[in-house]
């Protein structure tokens, strides 16, 4: 085999190794989406618990890699506490040397199975959910293939004459051998393979035990850089706690490991003749004793890399908050200006989200629903920092009047979210399929619709209005709205079955999709009455608690 031909066969590896770590994590975020930060929350509670979790994910996804650039993107986006994080990372490095020690089983067999049960999950599966997790074996099967074709690589070369003299020469510098390792690994991104070719030399006497303690060193250094590199351009120093600390606490214990190796391997080769074995052995005690060092010190240690990669806010990001000041907080009622001012801008956000829904009905365009989705996080960030700064004023301080705002401007953004929940998991998916589908509404059904969402936002504006002035009459006019709403959605089901049955529909799945856009409008308006014609009507003791008549004996 040529140079040329091995380099594209480890190029290709690496790829399908990426692109298989890509659909484990997307499928993973897609799956478990809002409940993520709840389900992290539970599972990672204590550093213990978290150090197991990040050993049994590596463990299971083959790749402490993966697990690096999974963790580094759940602590970027929110969703996990750093301390947390780093004990997952400490746990991650352990669980590579489970990968090590059983890989003298034959794991890759599982590959096409976890491939052909992915594909039938995905193709097949009737639930959203199933189908990630049909992504998410999709990728794990396609990792485990790309460790083995890296691994064939490898040992096809490993008795070439020039590799002997290469590895022999940097046998006796062990720095030489940490930075050796540690850009294979880099290169591999799969520090599991990287180990596994130097047990393989060590096997074979190519290289002395020193020498294979300082390249498994390399391969621990090597798999940190990745997960770093990844978020190189990440604006926000923040986002790179967690790569750094992890580089940071590997670059402590291989130093920690060099200045000892002398003594240290006499000690690893008089407890474990093997050759093979020693490597293995000394990679999984070396990760062991960076954990026990590690984890009781994480809380300190991430405060210093909060020091060190304080979190900058872009003044132009669009989910930071503008009026929120918590030095406002001490003064309940300039706090609760505040928080009303910040709540508007949901309604702003759910505005653009509604027309940016009416333009993909009306011209198709992708690029636009990925845009006009992308504005529900949006909606979550402003959601999360209201509640957060209602919930730190002291309600000891707060008066009747104080408590009822609080309690309106709630019900305000909750809903708001809700029905921007609504749009970004029904509305726009519906307008994605009928893209995908190439399907086509009659011109009455598609002015039916526009319609519809051209009424939606006209409330939208009555119910931001309404919360700022809560008035009365303007309460009653929105509350009709939803009568109002539900008759046009009546009558416009109603006239879609006219011309269903007079065959002016091309397709049962159009029809569908119209049926459900229509449900779906209606319950964004819901939503909107409910945010702010509600608790007005419910003070004013307008709002009956239920619309079924009362029964008469």
């Amino acid at each position: 085999m040529t140079l040329t031909f091995t380099l594209i066969d480890l190029a290709g590896s690496v790829a399908l190794l990426l692109w298989g770590t890509h659909m484990v994590q997307t499928g993973i975020q897609r799956a478990f989406g809002a409940s993520l930060r709840s389900l992290l929350g539970r599972a990672l509670h204590g550093r213990l618990g978290a150090f197991l979790a990040g050993m049994g994910i590596t463990a299971a996804l083959q790749s402490s890699t993966a697990t690096g650039l999974m963790t580094a993107g759940f602590t970027a986006g929110g969703l996990v506490e750093l301390v947390p994080a780093l004990a997952v990372m400490l746990g991650a490095n352990v669980g590579t040397t489970l990968i090590v020690q059983l890989m003298s089983f034959n794991v890759v067999t599982a590959s096409p199975a976890l491939i052909l049960a992915g594909v039938l999950m995905f193709r097949k599966a009737s639930t959203t959910r199933a189908h990630d997790l049909g992504r998410v074996l999709i990728g794990l099967g396609l990792m485990l293939l790309a460790l083995h074709q890296l691994l064939g690589l490898f040992t096809d070369y490993e008795d070439a004459p020039s590799l002997r003299m290469l590895l022999g020469a940097a046998s006796t510098v062990p720095l030489v051998d940490v930075l050796l390792a540690a850009g294979l690994t880099w290169a591999a991104h799969s520090s599991v393979a990287i180990v596994l070719f130097i047990m393989s030399l060590s096997a074979q006497n190519v290289v002395p035990p020193d020498a294979a303690f300082a390249l498994v060193l390399g391969a621990n250094l090597g798999t940190a850089i990745n997960p770093l590199l990844e978020g190189a351009t990440a604006s926000d120093p923040a986002s790179k706690r967690l790569p750094v600390g992890n580089l940071l606490s590997r670059a402590v214990g291989v130093v920690l490991a060099l200045a000892a190796i002398g003594p240290l391997g006499r000690f690893m080769v008089t407890i474990e003749p093997d050759n093979a074995r020693v490597v293995a052995d000394f990679h999984t005690l070396f990760n062991l004793v960076l954990a026990c060092l590690f984890l009781p010190v994480l809380s300190p240690y991430a405060r210093l890399l909060g020091r060190l990669l304080p979190q900058r806010a872009a003044p132009t990001d669009p989910s930071r908050p503008l009026y929120l000041d918590p030095a406002a907080l001490q003064i309940p009622m300039v706090a609760l200006g505040n928080a009303a001012r910040e709540a508007l801008r949901l309604a702003d956000v759910l505005g653009d989200m509604l027309a940016g829904a009416r333009a993909a009905l009306v011209d198709g365009d992708r690029k636009l629903i990925v845009e006009t989705r992308q504005r529900d996080d949006i909606l979550d960030h402003l959601n999360t920092a209201i509640k957060t700064y209602l919930t730190s004023l002291d309600h000891e301080q707060l008066a009747e009047n104080d408590l009822r705002r609080v309690h309106e401007i709630l019900t305000f953004v909750i809903n708001i979210e809700q029905a921007g929940d609504v749009v970004d998991l029904n509305l726009l998916p519906h307008a994605t399929k009928r893209v995908k589908r190439g399907l086509a509404f009659s011109k009455e059904g598609e002015a039916e619709l526009l319609a519809m969402l051209d009424r939606l936002m006209a409330n939208l504006r009555t119910a931001a209005s309404l919360f700022m002035t809560e008035d009365t009459r303007a309460a009653r006019m929105l509350a009709d709205e939803k009568v109002t709403f539900r008759e046009a959605e009546s009558t416009a089901t109603a006239s879609h079955f006219e011309r269903l049955r007079s065959r002016r529909i091309d397709t049962a799945q159009t029809s569908a999709l119209h049926l459900d856009l229509l449900r779906d409008l209606k319950l964004i308006n819901s939503h909107i009455v409910a945010a702010a014609a509600y608790p007005v009507l419910e003070r004013t003791g307008a709002l009956l608690p239920s619309r079924i008549a009362a029964n008469e004996m």
